[in-house]
């Protein structure tokens, strides 16, 4: 079966290639260096002739506002449209647990972010493509920039709001194995094994690294700026659990 992966070379494109590719699949891990651009449309009909499945996996490269949903609805579009004259029978794309809960922040917060996944996703379930869409938690490899985002000196403010994070590794397994599955034409979430904070998330990761710098819970249930509650980041009943443990993850993660 011929697969293309849309941000093939990315973190979890390129570990889903490999997963595609020793299951004995064709894969085209596409991207602008390899001279596929959905913004552009560069590249696209010629990447998708014969396929049966997309992935798409690419990620803005600006998380403010208008650059965001100018990709994820540029990109969407000039997608979806090439599929459709190619014959693709699985669309799956890669968005975050909660997307329609992170939404309705304002200026200085992520938000618009996420309501630019948001139209991405509307735009997938308009298509009339047999399709997938898969919510993911946030993955332990975004520990450091969590840290960053409420760093202030050598003091890191962050919120004690809820998460259920996931390795990498983990998701890249859950999208290949949903990809070669059938469509649900609907949504299916993932997220690791264990429930932890999030300033305890960081926490326990500077540690590990030998950061110095401390983490101070913040009053305010903020996640990027976006107000939040114990909902918010968490699954709902129904979901898939990854295998990787956020201690064994740090673990095996500082020893390289």
């Amino acid at each position: 079966m011929k697969i293309v992966v849309i941000g093939g070379t990315g973190l979890i494109g390129s570990k889903a290639v490999n997963i595609f590719r020793q299951r004995g699949h064709e894969v085209v891990a596409a991207s602008p260096s390899s001279g596929v651009n959905t913004l552009t449309g560069e590249g696209l009909a010629e990447a998708l002739k014969g396929a049966q499945v997309v992935v798409d996996l690419a990620n803005s490269p600006s998380f403010e506002d208008k650059p965001s949903m100018d990709f994820f609805e540029t990109s969407g579009r000039n997608l979806l449209a090439a599929e459709k004259t190619a014959g693709v029978k699985h669309h799956v794309a890669l968005s975050v647990v909660g997307t329609d809960r992170l939404t309705k922040s304002g200026p200085g917060s992520l938000s618009g972010y996420f309501r630019a996944k948001l139209a991405q996703e509307n735009l997938i379930k308009a298509s009339g493509i047999p399709f997938t869409i898969v919510h993911a938690t946030q993955f332990f490899e975004f520990a450091k920039n969590i840290a960053q985002s409420g760093t202030d000196g050598s003091i890191v403010r962050l919120s004690s709001v809820l998460m259920q994070p996931m390795a990498a590794d983990d998701v890249a397994a859950a999208v290949a194995d949903i990809a070669l599955g059938q469509p649900v034409n609907g949504m299916i979430e993932i997220a690791g094994p264990d429930q932890i904070r999030q300033d305890e998330l960081v926490r326990q990761y500077l540690s590990a690294v030998g950061d110095p710098r401390k983490v101070v819970t913040d009053d305010k249930p903020l996640y990027y700026g976006i107000e939040v509650n114990d909902q918010s980041l968490v699954p709902g009943a129904k979901h898939r659990l990854g295998k990787v443990h956020f201690k064994d993850w740090l673990s095996h993660s500082t020893s390289k």
